[in-house]
């Protein structure tokens, strides 16, 4: 006989922990947690400055891209975390929820009835747990360690003071009433240390009898027998195990993963499937479609001195900042690098921002992104908020182990080349704001020959990237062609729902951990209310 669970969730990621840390609040609950990647013992994962170095590598499902038809035929680095913890694990710690309209638009526009900001705002709260900030707007005793930087760079500073030169508001907190402005982030760092879902969910419960964590054990396909998840398949050590789940199964792979797990299972568009050899147990053309995430385009400037982290390359200041981490748990390697942040319209007529930005005291600190010459940069990041064009995940074969063809279907609108293109004069002009004067020897990347809208335009389409923010492609809605309903049930399947960013309709306007995280929290009670 299989092995036996009330639920099996898929996916050890953002969700995924919450799920499993809400459900086996319940002692007569049994949950499985089955996680593809390994263990979190990797010490970059703890250590704030570490996403510098997670951005590739054995944490990531190393996917790609297929060229991208509107970015000069690239294949785009598309890191997307596999460990236990998922993104939270390896991403730069920046708390953002995104602005309350989004929420609503997915509520009053695109049929997910339950989801509005209202609703989902005790979500955000019953996870947060802020050490600094309080009040309607923020939670001090949630799970999940939210707080401000204890002593940001100087030219992180300098950034800020720059935006204000530039004309944007100062604004000390992006969760609260007003979005528009620029700061210094909150992250999710608690005493010095990155607070991933499975250290803020998971760590805190580990001697739950009735909760199992299995890592390194890749999901291969759901069993679906007369229209009802009955359980999951898996592979572990080169062997195949199956596992029974008695109430229901809980799929939180994330946005490129979900859809993937869906269409190996049967429940994708059906002409897709049966050219792979896949047997359909539900035609649900939109599996995989709907793709969205923010494209990423970045500036890079060369200083004249030693302000920025980079200068903690060389081998003799590593190990000083090392120290001053180990014993005192501050200087650089308390850190997230990604300090540095504002939203901002690239229309003044708009009623929200459109576009949001990043500062990173460093150049080259992610895949891709260029360093300089004298070894001491910085980098600026800019992206459209609310991009329209839409891409898509289908599978490259039948095997489990093959990465799925991943196409976000960048700058496809010419609105979202638009958009990027005033993000990135934006960006320029708050680079050359007087504060940055005595600190700036020149723009390296992409230099001053960059001056037309021709030029940026064709800059746009070929340097930028991913921000790591992919949504949408088991979207919930109340509309027939929707994969999952507002409770997040899978269409035509019973005992089946999916719960991560995969479901959201839309892309938010801002990073999308910690809406994850809330989709978490909001499912489990879902998931708790439907027993």
């Amino acid at each position: 006989m299989a092995e036996a669970y009330d639920y099996i969730i898929v996916g050890g990621g953002s969700s995924g922990c919450v799920l499993a840390n809400r459900l086996t609040e319940d002692p007569d609950c049994r949950v499985l947690l089955i996680e593809a990647g390994g263990r979190d013992s990797n010490p970059y994962i703890h250590m704030p400055v570490g996403f510098a170095k997670m951005t590739t590598g054995p944490l990531t499902w190393g996917l790609v891209t297929v060229p991208q038809k509107h970015a000069n035929n690239r294949e785009i680095a598309y890191a997307q975390g596999r460990v236990i913890g998922g993104g939270s694990s390896i991403n730069a710690e920046i708390y953002t929820r995104g602005h309350a309209s989004d929420y609503d638009r997915w509520a009053d526009k695109e049929g997910a009835a339950g989801w509005s900001f209202r609703d989902v705002q005790p979500y955000f709260l019953r996870a947060e747990g802020n050490d600094t900030l309080a009040g309607e707007w923020h939670n001090t005793e949630g799970p999940l360690g939210v707080s401000n930087i204890a002593a940001p760079q100087k030219m992180s500073q300098v950034f800020v003071q720059a935006c204000q030169q530039f004309g944007m508001s100062y604004n000390p907190d992006f969760n609260g009433p007003e979005q528009a402005g620029a700061s210094i982030y909150q992250t999710t760092i608690r005493n010095a240390r990155r607070c991933s879902a499975a250290v803020a969910y998971l760590r805190p419960i580990k001697d739950r009898k009735n909760l199992t964590i299995r890592t390194d054990c890749q999901v291969s396909r759901i069993a679906i027998e007369k229209g009802r998840a009955t359980g999951v398949r898996y592979w572990s050590n080169g062997a195949e195990a199956a596992i029974t789940a008695e109430r229901e199964v809980l799929v939180a792979s994330g946005a490129i993963g979900s859809p993937k797990l869906m269409m190996l299972s049967g429940v994708g568009p059906a002409d897709h499937l049966k050219s792979l050899g896949i047997t359909v147990a539900a035609d649900a053309p939109d599996v995989g479609r709907n793709l969205t995430d923010h494209y990423g385009i970045d500036l890079v400037y060369e200083l004249s001195g030693p302000y920025s982290l980079d200068k903690y390359n060389k081998p003799h200041w590593m190990i000083w900042a090392g120290l001053e981490y180990l014993f005192f748990k501050s200087g650089p390697v308390a850190s997230n690098v990604v300090e540095g942040g504002a939203f901002w319209y690239s229309d003044r007529n708009l009623p929200r921002p459109d576009l949001q930005f990043h500062f990173l005291c460093g150049a080259g600190v992610e895949a891709g992104v260029p360093t300089v010459p004298s070894g001491s940069g910085l980098t600026l990041n800019c992206y459209n908020l609310r991009p329209k064009s839409r891409g898509s995940v289908r599978l490259r074969s039948g095997n489990y182990t093959d990465r799925p063809l991943v196409d976000p279907n960048f700058l496809a609108e010419p609105d979202d080349l638009r958009i990027s293109v005033e993000g990135v004069k934006m960006s320029r002009e708050v680079m050359h704001q007087p504060a940055f004067a005595k600190y700036m020897k020149r723009e390296h990347f992409p230099g001053m020959q960059v001056k037309s809208q021709a030029d940026f335009e064709a800059y746009a389409r070929q340097y930028g990237r991913t921000s790591y923010h992919p949504v949408g492609t088991c979207r919930m809605g109340s509309d027939a062609e929707a994969v999952v309903d507002p409770q997040l049930r899978v269409k035509g399947v019973e005992a089946l729902r999916i719960c991560d960013s995969s479901v959201m309709p839309s892309l938010i306007g801002s990073n999308t951990n910690a809406p994850t995280i809330m989709i978490g929290e909001k499912a489990a009670d879902l998931v708790r209310g439907n027993r």
